[in-house]
């Protein structure tokens, strides 16, 4: 198992920027392919983005894809998350999480979560 904690959540204008973060425990890191997922109030968890062990690929959901970037620094087992152009509707608590096996979508899949980082888009 990989301990994870987020951070760097807050409250934006539409159209501005925020990066999180999400630091990782456990010699697993480099082992792990990486995603980030979101829930908004009264709606189910869903994917954001994913990344696989070495960073080499990526993938996005659709709604975020040009505005979004995931990426990964295995020597520092930190996770990223860049946001550009957000909009009201990215409002959501998100959460990073960690498996040992493929990268899919699917929450399932995944066995290592954070506690969750609160981003809030004003318009």
């Amino acid at each position: 198992q990989v301990q994870l904690v987020e951070s760097g959540g807050g409250l934006v204008q539409a159209g501005g920027s925020l990066r999180l973060s999400c630091a990782a425990s456990g010699r697993t890191f480099s082992s792990a392919a990486m995603a980030w997922f979101r829930q908004a109030p009264g709606k189910e968890r869903e994917f954001v983005a994913a990344i696989t062990r070495s960073g080499s690929s990526t993938y996005y959901a659709d709604s975020v894809k040009g505005r979004f970037t995931i990426s990964r620094d295995n020597a520092k087992n930190t996770v990223y998350l860049r946001m550009n152009s957000l909009k009201p509707e990215d409002t959501a608590v998100y959460y990073c999480a960690a498996t040992l096996g493929y990268p899919s979508g699917n929450l399932a899949d995944f066995g290592s979560w954070g506690q969750g980082t609160q981003v809030t888009v004003s318009s």
